[in-house]
C-alpha cells in the first residue's frame, strides 16, 4: 500500500513539474500544435512606429499577416488611420515549416503582466493546443534566431 501511494505521488510530482516552468518549441510544442504567433514592436516616440505580424491557422490554412504604422514627425501611438502597408497571405508547407525553424529550441514561459513594462518591444506570444492560456510568453533561442526571423518576415511581408 505505502509503494503505491509513492508512485502515486511521484506520478502526480512529475506531472506537476512538467507544468511548471518553460515550454520549448520543438521539444515540448511540436509544429501541428501551433495555432497562432504575434510579433508586435510599438514606439510611441518621435517618428511614431508600430509592427505587427501574425501567424495563423484558418480552416487549416497556414496564414501570414502583417500591418504597418507609422507617424512621421510626430508622436504615438500609431493607430489604424497610420497604416501604411498591410497584407496577408496563405503560406505554403515549406515557408511554415521554415516560421516554425525560426521558432524551434525558443522558451515560452506564463504570461506576466507588469505595469513597469512600457518598452516598445518586440513581444512574442505563442498560442498552441496545451498552452491553457498560461504558458504563451515566447523568447527566441538566440539573438541570431530572432534577427534572421524579422528579416524572413520583412519578405514575407514584400510578397503581400
Amino acid at each position: 500500500m505505502k509503494v503505491m501511494r509513492i508512485m502515486t505521488l511521484l506520478s502526480l510530482a512529475g506531472l506537476l513539474a512538467g507544468c511548471a516552468g518553460e515550454k520549448i518549441v520543438g521539444k515540448n510544442i511540436g509544429i501541428d500544435e501551433i495555432s497562432e504567433f504575434y510579433y508586435t514592436y510599438d514606439n510611441i516616440n518621435y517618428n511614431a512606429f508600430y509592427q505587427r505580424y501574425h501567424f495563423y491557422v484558418e480552416e487549416g490554412r497556414h496564414m501570414f499577416f502583417h500591418e504597418t504604422r507609422q507617424v512621421e514627425d510626430g508622436y504615438g501611438p500609431a493607430t489604424e488611420k497610420d497604416t501604411v502597408k498591410s497584407g496577408t497571405i496563405e503560406l505554403s508547407d515549406e515557408q511554415w515549416e521554415e516560421f516554425f525553424d525560426f521558432l524551434k529550441e525558443g522558451t515560452v514561459r506564463k504570461r506576466e503582466e507588469s505595469l513597469e513594462d512600457g518598452d516598445s518591444g518586440p513581444w512574442f506570444y505563442l498560442y498552441w493546443k496545451g498552452d491553457r492560456s498560461e504558458y504563451q510568453e515566447f523568447s527566441f533561442a538566440s539573438y541570431e534566431k530572432r534577427l534572421a526571423f524579422e528579416a524572413f518576415c520583412e519578405q514575407l511581408a514584400e510578397s503581400v
